[in-house]
């Protein structure tokens, strides 16, 4: 058993961390943190977790967090990497929601996030959170940086081409759609239920914050660099990613849809939360909601010469929280399932 506490719980990743740990049989949650909601019980922010969580919130304490085993950083950008080291320096593990740490070069994270980094040397040291390709780092790791929930959904659907060579690693197009829930739990006019309801829009079209982070794997992956158009959407539901993706295959390179099955079958075999579809099902948000799997289908356009992989999650389990979880499990050399072997909702 291990003791956990979550800095910044007041948000849906938040919660969500909450619902998972509150039932996790490893973990003893001790400390949940907010300046704005100090002395606030969990449960009347959050009624679902009456009877599950019963604590207070308080406010953030290095003294405290140290007597966790891991400290969850379920807060907005560019806080992290204030305090960050001062726990590290404890001997807590951290896994860090934000993006504070997943991008390796400091000017470019800079120029996206439009800050200065305030801790620079732990970026190196930080291990991308992303179990499907670093697994063995994830085991010995002091700090995990998550994956955002977009990259997390489109990296793992053209992993498996690059990995083999099979596409043009220049020529890379994601449309990627999100429930409204991905903009966080705030007060803005754009989320507004008669705002966004009814309606679908694009958005980051000159481009996106998650594009950096995804360039950042997909280039590991191919072994050099990756040229990537990546359109997000808003679209009217709660929760729930659909990731369409495009990859036209390389000049002098023969596929066939069985090859491109049997190719992501085998590369995912092994993965407890990627579920590659059989041949001809198509996966849809619902039915991952509120599950950390990863729904992936492949097929081939022969006309286009074209492969499309369509990837679904939900955006606050696979693509946040339940990922964070995941990767605490092989942190601490749980089961990998441990918290998270749950059935997808439904309707």
């Amino acid at each position: 058993m291990i003791k956990a506490g979550i800095i910044g719980a007041t948000g849906y990743t938040g919660v969500e961390l909450l619902r998972l740990l509150a039932l996790h049989p490893e973990v003893e949650l001790a400390v949940v943190t907010s300046r704005e909601l100090a002395g606030t019980a969990v449960a009347s922010r959050y009624p679902n977790l009456r009877g599950h969580v019963d604590l207070n919130y308080s406010s953030p304490d290095i003294k405290a967090l140290a007597d966790c085993d891991v400290v969850f950083y379920a807060t907005p950008h560019a806080v992290a990497m204030n305090t960050a080291a001062e726990l590290l320096a404890t001997g807590t593990r951290i896994i860090d929601l934000s993006a504070d740490f997943r991008i390796k070069d400091i000017a470019l994270w800079e120029r996206w996030y439009k800050t200065e980094h305030a801790c620079p040397k732990l970026v190196e040291e930080a291990v991308y959170g992303l179990p499907e390709v670093n697994r063995e780092a994830i085991a010995g790791a002091r700090l995990i940086a998550v994956p955002g929930c977009y990259p997390t959904a489109v990296q793992l659907g053209f992993l498996p081409l690059l990995e083999q060579g099979l596409v043009d690693s220049g020529r890379l197009i994601a449309d990627a759609k999100s429930g409204v829930s991905g903009a966080g739990r705030k007060a803005a006019e754009a989320y507004l239920l008669t705002e966004a309801t009814e309606s679908i829009k694009a958005y980051g079209v000159a481009g996106h914050r998650h594009l950096p982070e995804i360039s950042q794997g997909l280039s590991r992956a191919a072994g050099e660099a990756v040229k990537l158009t990546f359109i997000p959407h808003l679209t009217p539901m709660i929760r729930g990613i659909l990731a369409t993706l495009y990859a036209p295959v390389k000049s002098g390179t023969q596929v066939t849809a069985a090859r491109l099955q049997s190719i992501f079958e085998d590369r995912y075999a092994n993965e407890p939360f990627v579920d590659v579809l059989p041949a001809g099902e198509l996966p849809a948000t619902r039915d991952v909601k509120g599950s950390n799997n990863c729904e992936i289908s492949v097929a081939y356009n022969e006309d286009t010469d074209t492969v499309i992989v369509i990837a679904a999650e939900d955006n606050l389990v696979k693509g946040a929280s339940g990922q964070a979880v995941q990767n605490m499990n092989i942190m601490f050399g749980f089961e990998e399932r441990a918290g998270l072997n749950v059935v997808a909702l439904m309707p």
